[in-house]
Order: structure tokens, then C-alpha cells, then sequence
């Protein structure tokens, strides 16, 4: 079928053609002095006719090696373009385009020739030659284009950078880290950007634990909405609460895991378990207790710290103090001074998944070995 319409194309153009001969015979004989055709009327209608039926019929009898020649030349066309990167291709079309954007202006003062087919001659000329020195140039030169292209991407992308405003990924909270309570202080210096996103199923969580009959849950979850309270209050911060509740999961940890995701945050926690199944999944967290640990002052072996011993320890004679920020200082032989104030020298320091250890002896004892 489309063999059967490429053919009626082909002879429709070669009945065109044949028109367009005749006419072109006819310019001819004027510019030569000679009448060719008559002077008009039926005589010329007979010859437009005959040799555009001529050439119409000539055309469709040759359709077929027509379009055998045609395929052929679509081939040889593909194989050529094959050898050139698709980088050539654009920039040679981009040259073209330009070239025959210079070409039409270019060519405008041909349009005041006034002899037959001679401006449109010499503009098909025009646009030639400059969409050929359009393709040639700009593939010959495409390193130096493409420098000035990542240039001017490299100037637009710093652009774009000095006024965009960069928005902080949210931070969802979990129950353990309200209930801590120094989310608080930490939002208050600023080191944590919002929005901080509390999820309802957490909110519900600890309403259930400050409705709990055990005193102890009851005053930990009455103190994770009062901080709450002093975030929403008293705090710069945004604060959203998210109504998402996932009623198909059971577990608020896994809930958490599930929101975190959907919004492209992260998890402020303090619970090791919770923190490790979201590193598992790819989750950005943020510990409390890795921060303390963190921001804890740096304590070497050899140094004097003046403790007071509270209590006693595991091992034998040991003694037990604590700095400010809750780290434990082991006392050797420190049983004694339960309950005093004491100088001691730091003799090693361990680092543990729960925090800092300090290991310690009282000056008196190290000034005798001495």
C-alpha cells in the first residue's frame, strides 16, 4: 500500500517538474528574443499539460528504481552519520541553522535583480556557501565551543548558587529523644536547623506513657510534652506535626523508619537500636548521645582533676565520680575517700559504645609511688 502512494508522490512531482520545464523553456525563448509557445491562451495550456502528463507518467514508471536509489542514498547517509558523535551532529545542525540565519540577511540585497531567476540563483548560492562554513566551523571548532559552553554553565551554576536559599532536610523526632529533653537545649544554640516534624503516632505514644499507672513512665512521658510544649513556645524553630500514621505497622520505630523516608530526612535519636536498624536502611541519624560523647573535653593520661568519690565501684578498693557531663571516673584504691573531694591523675581514658571512661589514682598514692 505504501509502495502503491510513494508512487502516485513521485509521478505527482514529476507532473510538476514537467510544468516547471515548460516554463522554464518559455523564460528562455523571452530572454533570447524568441516567441517559444505562442503568446498564450490554449496553445501554452496544450504544451503544460502534455509534458506534465509526459513527465508524470515517465516518473511513475520510474518510481520504483526512484525509491530503490532513494533507499540507497538513505543508507549510505546513515553509514556517514554513523562515523560522527552524536557532539558533532548538534553542533554541525547548530552551525547550519546559524548559517542560514546569516545566509536570509545576507541575501536581501539580491531581491533588487530584476532579471528572471538570477537573484533566486545567487541567494541559493549565498545559503550554500554560508550553511556550509556554518557545519564546518563549528565542528572544527568544537573544543573551543564546548570550553565556552562549561563556561557559561559554570558562571549560570554559581549564579543560581548565591541566590538560592538552601532549605534544611527535616528532622523527625522519636519519643526517646523528647523524653531525654536536650533536643531542647541543642535547638536553642542553633546547631540543629528545622523543620523538626513530630509525627501524631509518637504524640500518641507519649500520651499513652504520661496515662501510664507506673509513676516512673508517667513522669518521663509528662516531661516529653512539657519539652515539646517549650520547643513550640519558647523556641525559633519550625515545628510540624505530621498526621501520617501508617495503621498497616505496628511498631513506632518502623513507622518512623517508613515517614523518614517519604520525606527525604532524618531521624533524631538516642536509641542505639533505632539508630542502627536506620543506618541499616540508609536512613541519615542523628544521635544525642554520639553528640555528648562528642563535645565531651578531651582528658589525657597524666593530667590532675580534683573529683569527689560518690561511691564504690565493681573491682575491689575501686571508687566511682563523675564529671558534669555524666562521664564516670574509675578511682583505683579510691573506696576510702567515699564521699571526698579529692586531686587525682588521670592514667588512661577508654572509649566505649556507652560513652568515655575515665581511668584515675589519687595524687596522694601517685606522689608516694614516686
Amino acid at each position: 500500500m505504501l509502495n502503491k502512494i510513494f508512487r502516485i508522490v513521485i509521478g505527482c512531482i514529476g507532473a510538476l517538474l514537467g510544468a516547471g520545464f515548460v516554463r522554464l523553456i518559455h523564460l528562455m525563448g523571452i530572454l533570447l528574443g524568441v516567441i517559444t509557445l505562442g503568446d498564450g491562451g490554449w496553445k501554452n495550456l496544450i504544451f503544460y499539460i502534455g509534458f506534465s502528463l509526459l513527465f508524470g507518467i515517465i516518473s511513475f514508471i520510474l518510481s520504483p528504481k526512484i525509491m530503490s536509489l532513494a533507499k540507497k542514498f538513505v543508507s549510505i547517509l546513515e553509514n556517514e552519520l554513523q562515523k560522527f558523535s552524536a557532539q558533532d551532529i548538534f553542533l554541525g545542525s547548530f552551525g547550519l541553522i546559524v548559517g542560514l540565519i546569516i545566509a536570509f540577511f545576507a541575501s536581501k540585497p539580491l531581491d533588487a535583480i530584476t532579471i528572471p531567476y538570477v537573484a533566486f540563483i545567487g541567494q541559493m548560492i549565498v545559503y550554500g556557501i554560508l550553511g556550509y562554513l556554518g557545519i564546518k566551523l563549528t565542528t572544527r571548532k568544537r573544543e573551543d565551543i564546548g570550553n565556552v559552553i562549561n563556561e557559561i554553565n559554570t558562571f549560570v551554576k554559581q549564579s543560581k548558587d548565591k541566590n538560592k536559599n538552601f532549605k534544611s532536610s527535616p528532622k523527625i523526632l522519636d519519643t526517646s529523644v523528647i523524653i531525654d529533653g536536650r533536643i531542647a537545649d541543642i535547638v536553642k544554640t542553633g546547631f540543629i536547623e528545622g523543620p523538626l516534624v513530630i509525627p501524631e503516632f509518637v504524640l500518641e505514644e507519649l500520651q499513652h506513657i504520661a496515662d501510664s499507672s507506673d509513676g516512673l513512665k508517667r513522669n518521663r512521658g509528662r516531661r516529653g510534652l512539657d519539652i515539646l510544649n517549650k520547643i513550640q513556645k519558647e523556641l525559633d524553630i519550625e515545628i510540624i506535626i505530621h498526621d501520617k500514621k501508617f495503621e498497616d505497622i505496628q511498631e513506632v520505630d518502623s513507622k518512623l523508619i517508613k515517614l523518614t523516608k517519604q520525606m527525604k530526612g532524618k531521624i533524631i535519636t538516642n536509641d542505639y537500636n533505632l539508630n542502627k536498624v536506620a543506618e541499616v536502611q540508609g536512613i541519615e541519624v542523628l544521635n544525642i548521645n554520639e553528640l555528648a560523647n562528642a563535645v565531651k573535653p578531651v582528658v589525657l593520661p597524666g593530667e590532675e582533676m580534683v573529683v569527689q568519690v560518690i561511691r564504690d565501684g565493681k573491682e575491689s578498693g575501686q571508687g566511682l565520680a563523675y564529671l558534669d557531663d555524666g562521664t564516670m571516673i574509675v578511682v583505683e584504691s579510691g573506696k576510702k575517700y567515699i564521699g571526698n573531694t579529692i586531686d587525682v591523675i588521670v592514667t588512661s581514658v577508654l572509649q566505649t559504645s556507652a560513652g568515655r571512661m575515665i581511668f584515675a589514682k589519687p595524687k596522694s598514692l601517685a606522689d608516694k609511688a614516686v
